[in-house]
């Protein structure tokens, strides 16, 4: 049998010589289709339910996005923390110019409407003295809204609702969080599967040499794109700690970049997600952006109020006392809608104060690896018996392949 499989060795050099390479080739490109699979295509293509496909990620969006806001506020940053350190004072100093502006805006628009001809029929030093009174108080009217935002965050806002409505929103964003954390993991799995491939084609043509059974090849193939798959997911993540096995330290891939991947992902948290912009967005648009209407209402018929002064009762003769109320319900939600765009100012003085970045990349260093490696696994655990098989299919089509080449 021996001298028989050498002579075909030798008639059949380059064939023989191919397995291995071909073997190779199997496991590296089952490793880049699951890699793909896990990300593409954003949309479901196909007839659903079952006939087609979308990658894992964008599939399990929401969560895949729970799962990283549970880190994010168990483990990392609280919201609270966040606006605690801004301090309401600077905050007023900050969007001082454009809300002054807004101000004037608002009296003269609300004036001119509810009461035309009285607010037309003053003198002009006169209207400015109102307008310089509003606006004198404005800042402060900003600053103890931001005081009252701070004493009671979860009343106002929910960085939960935040994250994951971002992610759902923008499937890209998401992948993209998943691919960079992991851009080194990616590439190891699929190199790892070109050498694992490589390594039982060596086996494989042995074996063919001497047996030539047809079923060879395709069964070597399917165990290459199974085997491979599950060994390169367990380097990634195991062991968990640090373990010396024959004077070497041994430890999950990923695991053991945890201080290179703190400052990946901590990078793209604060310039993409937890960014002064959204939170802002999240105040004034999200589901608790009627409590902030509240808020504001509350302040501002103190605010006018207090600047109608003794006049107060002539104003409230001269429109009406429902008009009055009514009077200080549209200057507040005038204020409101203005807000927004007059917050954006202060986005430079938050993200500073705010310091997300160091924060994140401080407390993600100190995570342990059990909780470190929920940044990456849920991207792999998902569905990771599919990718696995995909594997094992591809190599098997592909060993049949080989089959009808060989003989």
């Amino acid at each position: 049998m021996i001298e028989a499989a050498i002579a075909d060795f030798q008639a059949n050099m380059w064939l023989y010589i191919s397995i291995p390479f071909v073997s190779g080739l199997i496991g590296y490109v089952t490793k880049v289709v699951a890699v793909q699979m896990m990300f593409l295509p954003l949309e479901f293509i196909g007839i659903k339910p079952f006939l087609g496909w979308q990658g894992i990620v964008p599939r399990k969006a929401e969560k895949m996005a729970t799962t990283a806001v549970d880190l994010m506020t168990q483990r990392l940053i609280k919201p609270e923390e966040l606006f605690a350190r801004l301090d309401p004072l600077r905050v007023a100093s900050e969007i001082e110019v454009p809300m002054t502006a807004a101000a004037e805006d608002i009296v003269r628009a609300v004036a001119t409407e509810y009461q035309p001809g009285l607010w037309e029929g003053m003198p002009e030093f006169a209207r400015q003295k109102i307008i310089r009174k509003v606006q004198a108080e404005a800042p402060a009217v900003a600053s103890e809204i931001m005081r009252a935002i701070q004493g009671n965050l979860s009343h106002y806002f929910d960085l939960r609702h935040m994250v994951i409505s971002n992610l759902m929103k923008d499937k890209r964003l998401l992948n993209e969080i998943f691919r960079k954390v992991g851009r080194n993991e990616f590439k190891f799995f699929s190199t790892a599967g070109f050498y694992f491939g490589f390594g039982i084609g060596l086996i494989q043509m042995v074996c063919w040499a001497l047996f030539r059974e047809p079923w060879l090849l395709p069964l070597f193939g399917g165990f290459v794109g199974l085997f491979s798959d599950y060994v390169a997911l367990q380097m990634l993540f195991r062991p968990m700690h640090p373990k010396k096995i024959l004077g070497y330290t041994w430890q999950g891939l990923f695991l053991k970049r945890q201080q290179e991947v703190a400052a990946d992902y901590a990078a793209l948290i604060s310039k993409q997600l937890l960014t002064p912009s959204n939170m802002i967005e999240e105040l004034f648009r999200g589901p608790m952006s009627d409590h902030i209407m509240e808020l504001v209402q509350r302040h501002v018929r103190v605010l006018i109020d207090e600047q109608s002064g003794i006049a107060r009762p002539l104003v409230v003769y001269a429109v009406g006392s429902q008009r009055y109320i009514e009077m200080k319900a549209v200057v507040a939600e005038r204020i409101l809608a203005k807000l927004p765009e007059t917050m954006k100012h202060m986005e430079s003085y938050a993200e500073e104060a705010m310091d997300v970045r160091n924060t994140l990349v401080t407390r993600m260093q100190r995570l342990t690896p059990e909780e470190f490696e929920g940044l990456l696994r849920p991207a792999f655990k998902e569905d990771e018996w599919i990718l696995i098989t995909v594997g094992a299919v591809l190599g098997f089509v592909v060993g049949e392949l080989q089959v009808q080449i060989m003989i």
